[in-house]
């Protein structure tokens, strides 16, 4: 990964903040997809309704409840957790902070400030490769099974068409850009960690890639790769990323939370719900998988920190 020398000034405003944080996204997505080579196979039936396939469509999927079951942060803090590189005592002041304002709805800006400096702290002087070699292991232990066949097949009758497919996460790009690979996608927009030569400098670029940050990212990557967005698709389970889906001309709510189950119906977007069951019923479970993947992200963070030690 290239170095990325930016720096967001602590004033700047939350808008410019979401717009560096998806340019900065995008520009790591294209340059990772530069070096993919090929797709994989199709794992599902053709879905049930068209995808045209033309040089100015892509399609977007949200990674967390909507292509994987879970958080991808979390599953990975449960590799590392396994390999005992954590106690899971000393998760929590940081899973506190962080889980204080998902839970509660309250952003203010000071804490989640403080929240992220803490967890940029600990990874401050690792190096990118550490990351990504960590993540290929625990995507094979962990996240590989738990892939939605439905989801994937969307994705992949995307790619039969002759269009590029990117996932666009919060999750650490690193991680993310795994789990494309792995998937046969195109690439990957996460939250970009500044690095210099390789090495984690323990800043963001902009901001974590959530809510409008998303939505920006994919502007900016529409516009790197002259896209028509009236012509692009994208897929997500949470009413967090109704801006992005609102980007686009065919937006998609799978495996949808209440807000956004509600949202979709208002404005007649197509809905796909490949839980089951019981599953299916609680659709309060966000709140609930946001603290896991607080949990797992702050553990991937410790688990670094104790291994440089």
């Amino acid at each position: 990964m290239a170095a990325l020398r930016w720096l967001t000034p602590r004033r700047r405003s939350a808008t410019a903040r979401s717009v560096l944080a998806g340019e900065a996204s995008a520009e790591a997505a294209r340059k990772s997809a530069q070096s993919a080579e090929g797709t994989a196979p199709g794992t599902g039936s053709e879905p049930d309704f068209p995808v045209h396939g033309d040089d100015r469509a892509a399609a977007f999927f949200d990674l967390d409840n909507t292509v994987m079951q879970g958080a991808a942060i979390f599953h990975f803090g449960r590799g590392l957790h396994k390999r005992k590189f954590f106690e899971t005592r000393d998760l929590a002041r940081f899973a506190w902070q962080q889980a204080y304002f998902r839970l509660a709805g309250l952003e203010d800006p000071e804490h989640m400030q403080d929240a992220r400096d803490s967890a940029l702290s600990i990874v401050k002087g690792h190096r990118v490769s550490e990351l990504r070699s960590i993540g290929e292991e625990i995507y094979d232990e962990y996240m590989a099974e738990r892939i939605w066949p439905g989801t994937r097949a969307l994705a992949q009758a995307h790619l039969d068409a002759g269009q590029k497919v990117w996932l666009v996460t919060a999750a650490p790009v690193e991680i993310a850009q795994v789990i494309a690979r792995r998937l046969g996608l195109t690439g990957a927009l996460g939250t970009v960690a500044e690095s210099i030569g390789g090495v984690y400098t323990g800043k963001l670029v902009g901001e974590p890639l959530h809510g409008p940050a998303k939505a920006e990212a994919v502007r900016a990557l529409a516009a790197a790769e002259a896209l028509d967005l009236s012509r692009c698709a994208a897929y997500s389970d949470s009413h967090n990323d109704i801006p992005m889906l609102s980007l686009v001309g065919h937006p998609y709510a799978i495996n949808p939370d209440s807000k956004l189950r509600k949202h979709a119906r208002e404005l007649e977007w197509r809905l796909r719900d490949y839980r089951t069951g019981r599953k299916a019923a609680k659709v309060g479970i966000p709140a609930a998988a946001g603290v896991g993947a607080v949990a797992g992200g702050t553990a991937a963070a410790i688990a670094l920190h104790r291994r440089r030690r």
